[in-house]
């Protein structure tokens, strides 16, 4: 009788990662194709990704429903609460992500009649492929159990927040340039943030991860590299010092 227990305890174990895992892999694609339909202005592409949202969520509730019930059943303690309490909290992050991909989904058809400048496109491109890999660093490192792969990914969400000012400071330059620019801008300044945003979601993966398998949180504190409050100030204070010579 108590091998059955923990034999259908270990099997509603791994129905949960099994459906954090297919969380996973949908949310990925949901950015990858959002960022594709944006610099294709790809409008069909765009809704598809809306449309995959309604799925991402109705797949969260269930794993906080089977999660919940779980817990309630079997009342575990220590690490295998935390595994439990871990997916909460994992498929709440891969949730808010898929919204992320569906914001940025939601421009599309207003960047649509708009000149994206070519450079500024790339730049984008560059930056979700650095959050995307973050997001299937961080799945695997969960799917491993692997607290010093989960330490290390949080590490690189620096970088992401690099590339975010970077391309913040040009969108507010080629903004200030020529008025015309704005509205394409705004876009994509939007959809900017919605990837650095996303790359957070990932470091908070990987921070339950690492709680998942110690049992405490990441002692350091957690790296940031969004200077975008400065890039502001000095980019106007350039701007109008140009004006003035």
């Amino acid at each position: 009788m108590a091998e059955h227990i923990v034999s259908s305890y270990e099997d509603e174990l791994k129905f949960i990662v099994r459906r954090i895992s297919e969380m996973g892999g949908l949310a990925e694609r949901m950015v990858e194709q959002a960022v594709t339909a944006l610099t294709r202005s790809d409008a069909a592409l765009a809704q598809s990704v809306v449309a995959d949202d309604a799925i991402l969520d109705a797949q969260q509730r269930e794993i906080d429903e089977r999660a919940i019930m779980t817990i309630a059943k079997r009342q575990p303690m220590a690490i295998d609460l935390r595994e439990i309490v871990g997916a909460i909290r994992i498929s709440n992050e891969l949730e808010r992500i898929g919204d992320l991909a569906k914001n940025i989904a939601k421009r599309v058809i207003a960047v649509h009649d708009h000149i994206q400048p070519a450079q500024l496109v790339r730049g984008i491109e560059h930056l979700s492929e650095l959050s995307v890999e973050q997001v299937k660093d961080v799945l695997d490192a969960y799917a491993m159990r692997d607290p010093q792969r989960a330490a290390a990914i949080r590490e690189g969400d620096e970088e992401i927040d690099a590339v975010y000012t970077s391309i913040f400071r040009e969108l507010l330059t080629y903004m200030m340039e020529d008025p015309r620019n704005i509205t394409a801008c705004t876009h994509l300044l939007f959809s900017a943030k919605n990837l650095e945003r996303i790359g957070d979601h990932a470091t908070n993966i990987a921070e339950t991860v690492y709680y998942i398998r110690t049992g405490s949180e990441i002692a350091e504190e957690r790296p940031k590299g969004d200077t975008t409050a400065s890039v502001t100030q000095s980019t106007v204070e350039n701007a109008a010092s140009g004006q003035a010579g």
